[in-house]
């Protein structure tokens, strides 16, 4: 692409593998789904998601508490460019990464668009004040707290 059309494009409409570094952090809408914990059912093969979030998700500021150490720290964080490489599936079908890995447009509520992360915490794209932390719920438990997600 020259030089100049792509100076006319706002990031988030390139291809996202153009995309420097802040640019990709500058993507995340900042939801939180991406820290929540997954099961899958082994017959089926079924992905399942919980609202039992990883323990360094903070709900009053919605982030995570380790980000920069944060794949060190927790051994199954979601490393997004690999998992929509390989498991697009697992991140959220609302999350900026997956629709523009996708090409697809960002919805119209994303902080990039609207200009702040109001009205996605009113449409409850968030997991603001809607998850509980693992260290409250045992493994075994998590197939207790599973969720569908509305899409839009």
């Amino acid at each position: 692409m020259p030089d100049s059309l792509k100076a006319r494009k706002k990031f988030w409409e390139l291809p996202i593998g153009e995309l420097n570094d802040t640019e990709w952090e500058m993507l995340c809408d900042g939801c939180g789904r991406c820290c929540l914990k997954k099961l899958v059912d082994n017959e089926s093969g079924k992905l399942f998601w919980t609202r039992v979030a990883c323990r360094y998700f903070d709900q009053e500021t919605n982030n995570c508490q380790c980000y920069k150490e944060r794949s060190a720290v927790v051994a199954d964080c979601v490393d997004v460019k690999k998992v929509l490489e390989d498991m697009p599936d697992w991140i959220p079908p609302t999350c900026a990464y997956r629709l523009r890995s996708q090409n697809k447009p960002l919805f119209k509520w994303h902080p990039l668009l609207h200009g702040s992360s109001e009205i996605m915490q009113n449409l409850g794209i968030s997991i603001k004040d809607k998850c509980i932390s693992e260290e409250y719920v045992h493994a075994d438990g998590y197939h207790e707290h599973v969720i569908r997600w509305v899409e839009d």
